[in-house]
C-alpha cells in the first residue's frame, strides 16, 4: 500500500530549497511529500482557516503566531534556516554603492522605481526607510509585488529599477544582476521555521521531516540556496 505524500505549505522564500531538500527525503526513505508554495500572508490565512495541513514552513514570528492560535502543536517547531536581504538591479545596469547604510540610502533615493517583499522583510525595509525619514518621498515610486510574485522578476522585466528581497529568493532568476546582501548593520535576517498541523493526518512522518530538515545533512543545500542553517 502507497504511504499518503505528507501535505505542506510555505512561503515563497523556501520553495527552492524545499523543492531540494523534500526530493532528497523522499529519495532515502520512500516517502512522498507535497509541499505547496504561496505568499507568506496567504500561507497563513489558509492556516488560520483551518485547512489540514502535516507541515507549515514560515517565518519564524507567524509559527508563533500559528502555534498560539491552536492551529499548529506546541513544541513541534522546528528552526530551519536564517535567510538574509539582498539587492538586485537589471541586467547590465549601472550598480549601485551598497557599501554602507548610507549608500544604501542614497540608493533608494536615486531610483526611479523600487520594490520589496510584502513578507517580514518587506516589513522590516519599509520600517527602515520611515526610520531614514524618506518613506513619503519615495511612495510614489514604489512599486508593491503582487501576492505570489517574486521582487526579482518585476526587476528582470525592467518594472522596477532597484529591489530588495531575500538572497535565497534572488539567485535563480535570470535577468537580473544582484548587487550584494545589505551591509551587516542593516541587514534583514529572517528565521524560516517548521511546524506540525494540529490537523495533521501523518504527524510521525511529519516529525522525521522535520528532523531531516533541521539536520546536518540538510545544511549543503541550505548555502546552496543562500541561506545558512538555524
Amino acid at each position: 500500500m502507497t504511504t499518503p505524500a505528507i501535505r505542506g505549505i510555505s512561503s515563497m522564500a523556501t520553495r527552492p530549497l524545499l523543492a531540494e531538500l523534500t526530493a532528497a527525503h523522499t529519495a532515502a526513505t520512500g516517502q512522498a511529500v507535497a509541499i505547496e508554495s504561496v505568499g507568506g500572508v496567504d500561507a497563513a490565512k489558509r492556516v488560520q482557516a483551518g485547512e489540514a495541513f502535516d507541515v507549515v514552513v514560515l517565518a519564524s514570528d507567524a509559527i508563533d503566531k500559528l502555534i498560539a492560535a491552536g492551529h499548529l502543536v506546541a513544541g513541534s517547531k522546528t528552526d530551519l534556516v536564517h535567510s538574509g536581504v539582498a539587492m538586485a538591479v537589471p541586467a547590465g545596469a549601472q550598480l549601485p554603492d551598497l557599501s554602507n547604510e548610507a549608500a544604501v540610502r542614497a540608493a533608494v533615493l536615486a531610483a526611479p522605481s523600487l520594490s520589496y517583499s510584502t513578507g517580514p522583510s518587506g516589513v522590516a525595509l519599509a520600517a527602515l526607510f520611515e526610520r531614514w525619514g524618506i518613506a513619503t518621498e519615495i511612495k510614489p515610486r514604489l512599486i508593491t509585488p503582487p501576492p505570489g510574485v517574486p521582487v526579482g522578476s518585476l526587476v528582470a522585466r525592467g518594472e522596477v529599477a532597484l529591489g530588495f528581497q531575500q538572497l535565497s529568493e534572488l539567485i535563480h532568476v535570470e535577468g537580473i544582476t544582484i548587487v550584494g546582501p545589505l551591509p551587516d548593520d542593516i541587514q534583514i535576517t529572517t528565521t524560516f521555521s517548521a511546524a506540525i498541523g494540529v490537523q495533521a493526518s501523518q504527524p510521525d512522518a511529519a516529525a522525521a521531516l522535520l528532523a531531516y530538515l533541521h539536520s546536518d545533512a540538510s545544511a549543503p543545500a541550505k548555502q546552496r540556496q543562500g541561506m545558512t542553517p538555524a
